[in-house]
């Protein structure tokens, strides 16, 4: 089977998702055309080159509908010959894209693709696309539906992480995302995002709150106890699920869940052959990928199962990776992933996460790859495992080994 390398990953900075963010004037076109334009100049690729661009989003919806893939493509500087696909597996969406596009390589489906996704939640709320796992009453009654963040408190009870453990997780992710900008370690990968007159919009992320201590999260209400314990009583749901659990502990708020965040990346992906026909030097080979279906109610535990397959299929231990990039959805993902394989913490999240510079939905897994490459190149490792929670019950994994 043909390799399939990564020879180029890019980013949009990560901004407010709201109307004062500083990418708020862009469309998901808009940006996603910018990302695929810098791909475009920084790697040459004149004519129709690429075989496809698959392009992860979760909201589509409104401006974010239709085939969003293809209307970025028309938006950018690409041959019109090249066609796109836009996908959707909630917050994995911008990895699957990549592993997509990996696969279809490895299967001689094409020489070159261009992976990636974006999501504008500032201009495009989360939810409003209606979702049947939601709304639909037979199949929310069947899966015990519970909101994310219901799901994030039933891990920390279940595996006993306290307000203080997930607290400390997230100050730690500000601190070393403002460690990562401070020592200039996104330089390869983040765009300087310009208006149509050349001015700067955006050039680092600006969700980061570094000054963020012990003290200033514990003051903070924890965000899903309302709906929880009142109206209309989540609680009551899934302890009907786990009957086990005498109560839900209450341990996530704003400054230990993810940001809510505007931004778009994109990964190059090809064969050697297109490598050596452009001129291209490769930087890493995407050795596996995996994703799985989990118990929808607990939801969020999908890293687990994703990288245990993942290891499995690819005949890896988990001593072979070297470094990790987690979703950091909600604090008691990353902390359940760390408990269950007994990783040191210092090797997961190296520069931060999601906690800490947002998560734009649809982009995320794309980001986290990138953001995994760049740091196995500054640390000289070899091999490095990207994961993401997925709503609905799903997990993701991607393992990529430098070359």
């Amino acid at each position: 089977m043909t390799d399939a390398f990564i020879y180029d990953a890019v980013r949009s900075p990560r901004g407010k998702g709201r109307p004062d963010g500083s990418l708020h004037e862009l469309t998901s076109v808009a940006l996603s055309a910018k990302v695929l334009n810098a791909v475009k100049e920084r790697n040459g690729l004149d004519g129709h080159v690429i075989e496809d661009v698959i392009w992860g989003n979760v909201t589509q919806v409104g401006e974010q509908g239709g085939c969003l893939a293809r209307s970025a493509v028309l938006a950018s500087d690409l041959d019109e010959r090249i066609p796109g696909l836009a996908i959707n597996r909630f917050c994995a969406s911008g990895m699957e894209a990549v592993n997509l596009a990996a696969n279809q390589v490895k299967a001689g489906a094409g020489h070159a693709y261009i992976a990636g996704g974006v999501e504008m939640m500032g201009r495009v709320a989360m939810g409003s696309d209606g979702a049947a796992i939601a709304v639909d009453p037979g199949l929310a009654m069947k899966t015990y539906f519970v909101p994310q963040g219901i799901s994030a408190d039933i891990i920390a009870t279940e595996y006993g992480f306290t307000r203080d453990m997930a607290d400390a997780l997230a100050v730690e992710s500000q601190r070393r995302a403002a460690q990562a900008w401070a020592e200039n370690r996104f330089a390869n990968s983040v765009l300087t995002i310009r208006d149509q007159n050349g001015l700067t919009i955006l050039d680092r992320d600006e969700y980061m709150r570094p000054g963020t201590d012990m003290q200033t999260l514990g003051a903070l209400k924890p965000a899903f106890k309302d709906m929880g314990e009142g109206n209309p009583g989540f609680d009551k749901v899934a302890m009907l699920k786990y009957p086990h659990l005498e109560r839900i502990d209450h341990i996530h708020h704003a400054g230990n869940s993810s940001g809510i965040v505007d931004g778009a990346a994109a990964v190059l992906i090809g064969d050697a052959e297109f490598g050596r026909a452009h001129g291209l030097k490769p930087r890493a080979r995407i050795r596996a990928t995996a994703k799985i279906g989990t118990d929808p109610t607990i939801m969020l535990t999908g890293p687990v199962p994703a990288t245990q397959k993942i290891l499995h299929d690819s005949g890896l231990t988990i001593g072979d990776i070297d470094l990790f990039e987690v979703n950091e959805a909600f604090a008691s993902v990353v902390l359940r992933f760390q408990q269950a394989f007994d990783v040191n913490p210092s090797l997961v999240n190296v520069n931060g996460g999601s906690i800490a510079m947002g998560h734009p939905l649809g982009a995320t897994g794309a980001i986290i790859i990138g953001t995994l490459l760049d740091e196995l190149e500054r640390q000289d490792k070899a091999m490095g495992l990207a994961t993401l929670c997925i709503a609905s019950g799903m997990g993701a994994a991607t393992i990529i080994e430098r070359v």
